[in-house]
């Protein structure tokens, strides 16, 4: 590194900790929000949560404290002109271009040192962050994949990716690069729970408001949301008499819905001067059992999640969710998180579900294979192979799919989990590869 860069970046690091340190306490410009007995904080139980208000932002990490500044400025209002409808926001969340475009002149110790301040900062402020993906193009170097394992092994709060597909096919190397993260993080964070913050992702379109796919590649100002809709769509498949029924009730549901918070998402645009970029309606679960998207389904097909009928119902449920005619972003298809879903959760334990069933959904629905555990003995090559599998799929349809496996160190077949995580479901650990 050439001297006047290095010492650019000491005196920045200095004031990246002095920033760090008095930013609560610095004035912010935010608008006021209104008195509490005007706010409904815990939203309207007939809304769906937000699960994330999702702001693109092109960082320099020279003047990142004035860009977290300002960005939160505007996710605050957010915040604000949601809750004041009614909607409970879980997360606000800043998502960047691809990290090695802005880390540009540093060395991997002052890279991760940069990171640690942000990581500080999101702590401090309470946002999450993605870091954008390692290895966009197809030419960049591996080492953007072992620097990206650092990164994320020596933080807490910062998401990152990986592509290994794009149109231009299976990326092979990168494959092999994301199953190296992998293995990093499931040895060097506790309970192996870093891995939850990383993805290999394949032809994962920009500006997707959901962690850790979230990137942007343009000139960002701009934001989107996510929601936690599984409630609504197991409301709307109750007692549904068909799929064609079924299918129409969603599309209903999450229209009323979806319009709605686009209309408040418009209010933000036009006082913030943010753009607004979509809506991703992926019904998106959680550990609570009335967040269910493993329950909704075997509310249509009437038995377990795993058993014949559950791609069709998968395929219902997503051609429904596309039916919807908002400005979509995003997946926008089901998600099935094995460690997020309380019912998948269930069934996993009993050997009902495997990866190559999740796979199988997946050429019909959302995301792909979304926090998959795995026994701690599962091998870098295994994980490859399991990667590979998602891209080639994701190739073959042209459709936006990614990985995020997590081999849990020190745990083997028929142990159970011991995650500390108020979002992660514990779960019996099922041999790789079962049928």
């Amino acid at each position: 590194m050439r001297p006047r860069a290095s010492s650019r970046f000491l005196a920045s690091f200095a004031l990246g900790v002095f920033a760090v340190a008095v930013f609560a306490r610095a004035p912010q410009a935010a608008p006021k929000r209104p008195p509490a007995q005007l706010r409904n904080t815990s939203g309207n139980s007939s809304n769906p949560k937000i699960r994330a208000v999702t702001a693109f932002v092109n960082l320099d990490w020279r003047n990142y404290q004035r860009q977290i500044a300002d960005t939160l400025n505007m996710l605050h209002r957010a915040q604000t002109i949601f809750e004041s409808r009614g909607y409970q926001v879980q997360t606000i969340r800043i998502a960047t271009q691809p990290f090695p475009e802005y880390i540009q002149g540093l060395n991997t110790e002052q890279s991760v040192a940069f990171f640690k301040l942000l990581d500080a900062l999101a702590e401090q402020q309470k946002f999450a962050m993605s870091i954008g993906p390692a290895m966009l193009n197809p030419t960049d170097p591996p080492s953007q994949a072992d620097l990206l394992a650092e990164i994320l092994a020596n933080t807490k709060n910062l998401n990152g990716s990986l592509v290994v597909a794009g149109e231009d096919g299976v990326r092979w190397g990168a494959v092999g690069a994301a199953a190296r993260v992998m293995k990093k993080l499931e040895a060097s964070t506790e309970h192996s729970q870093g891995n939850f913050r990383f993805a290999a992702i394949a032809n994962v379109p920009p500006l997707v408001p959901f962690f850790p796919a979230a990137y942007h590649t343009g000139f960002g100002h701009q934001f989107a949301i996510a929601i936690e809709s599984a409630p609504v769509v197991a409301a709307a498949l109750k007692d549904a008499p068909d799929l064609a029924s079924a299918r129409q009730r969603i599309t209903d549901a999450l229209a009323a819905v979806a319009f709605d918070i686009e209309h408040h998402a418009g209010r933000v645009d036009s006082e913030t001067g943010w753009s607004y970029m979509g809506i991703d309606l992926s019904p998106a679960p959680s550990p609570a059992k009335d967040a269910s998207m493993g329950a909704a389904i075997e509310e249509l097909t009437k038995q377990p999640f795993g058993l014949s009928g559950t791609l069709t119902a998968a395929a219902t449920l997503t051609a429904a969710i596309r039916d919807v005619k908002v400005k979509q972003t995003g997946y926008n298809g089901l998600m099935l998180p094995v460690l997020e879903d309380a019912r998948l959760a269930e069934r996993w334990s009993e050997g009902r579900v495997s990866v190559d069933a999740l796979l199988a959904y997946s050429a019909v629905c959302g995301t792909g294979l979304d926090t998959i555990p795995l026994p701690g003995d599962t091998t870098a090559e295994q994980l490859s192979l399991t990667i590979s599998d998602m891209a080639s799929l994701s190739v073959k349809w042209h459709k936006a799919l990614s990985a995020r496996l997590m081999p849990i160190t020190g745990k083997g077949w028929g142990e159970t989990t011991d995650f500390a995580n108020p979002f992660l479901v514990n779960v019996t650990l099922q041999q790789f590869g079962q049928k």
